[in-house]
């Protein structure tokens, strides 16, 4: 494939379409999501009692820095290794290679992995150990990991539960709601990177790619996701059963129409995909139910 010159970042930004190229690159959205999940942890979750001066705290505001800095780092080197699939994949959302200089975007990734390190180790050993692990394995999801069945899967899977245990990690506060949290986080999110890379077959394949999808097939990859999918409608179905037992009526209602019921509705969808696009609408209801699980940590602060 002959390789085009890019545009300098510089340059690129003033460009048309270059700040939500590089939005895009950083997925802006998913960051302004981690911030929203961090915050709640610390306000509703671990500091109900004052959440205002919990959600002010400077050692809080420096923890958020420090995570979505590695997050950000960890969305660029990925596409820094992607460019070959994702111009199969998805050439429309191409980034690095057509709008960021590929020095450029590795410098980037350099300069935010160390922010998010150094910051994390003024706060503690702990954190500066979490996250410097964490932009670690996110260079190895993205040059190697997520080449393999079930590796690169869980690594995310992994990553996500870590984002939402750091304020606890940081408070020690000894809750329990939290790993709950990070649990049921771990397992969505593995059933959303198992479905994405079912979408993604076409362009992984072309690049020797050992997802699951491609080492098993589609259809026992289907069964690996309603295997995680299974545990995480258990884990949700217990969180409703408790919430009403303990007459959380507002937790246990919300959970179950806007989580437990939309997870059915995922499965039963999973049973009929057989097209790219299918897989395409699971990923999306799978970011829907993230969100709203998230958003349940206010209903928590409630009681």
């Amino acid at each position: 494939m002959a390789r085009s010159t890019p545009r300098p970042v510089a340059a690129a930004a003033g460009g048309a379409g270059g700040w939500p190229s590089l939005l895009r690159l950083i997925r802006f959205p998913n960051l302004l999501i981690m911030a929203l999940c961090l915050a709640l942890v610390q306000s509703c979750l671990l500091r109900p009692a004052d959440p205002v001066a919990a959600l002010l705290s400077g050692h809080f505001l420096v923890l958020a820095v420090a995570a979505i800095s590695v997050a950000a780092a960890g969305y660029i080197i990925n596409d820094y290794y992607d460019v070959k699939i994702d111009v199969i994949n998805r050439p429309d959302r191409l980034v690095v290679g057509r709008v960021v200089n590929r020095r450029h975007a590795m410098l980037a990734h350099l300069l935010l992995s160390g922010l998010g390190v150094g910051l994390a180790a003024l706060l503690s050993p702990v954190l500066g150990a979490v996250n410097m692990g964490s932009a670690l394995l996110l260079w190895g999801y993205s040059a190697r990991f997520k080449r393999l069945a079930l590796v690169g899967n869980l690594s995310i899977a992994l990553l996500t539960a870590a984002l939402v245990l750091l304020p606890e990690l940081q408070l020690r506060t000894g809750q329990t709601n939290v790993w709950v949290y990070a649990l049921a986080a771990f397992l969505l999110t593995v059933v959303r990177e198992i479905v994405k890379d079912v979408e993604d077959m076409r362009g992984d394949a072309e690049h020797d790619c050992r997802t699951l999808p491609i080492v098993w097939g589609v259809a026992r990859t289907k069964w690996a996701v309603g295997f995680f999918l299974l545990n995480l409608v258990i884990l949700v179905a217990g969180g409703v059963l408790h919430s009403l037992h303990e007459e959380r009526w507002a937790l246990g209602g919300w959970l179950l129409l806007t989580v437990l019921v939309p997870a059915f509705g995922v499965g039963r969808y999973l049973a009929r995909a057989d097209r790219r696009r299918d897989f395409a609408q699971l990923s999306a209801w799978c970011k829907w139910i993230m969100l709203a699980g998230v958003l349940s940590m206010l209903l928590v602060r409630l009681y």
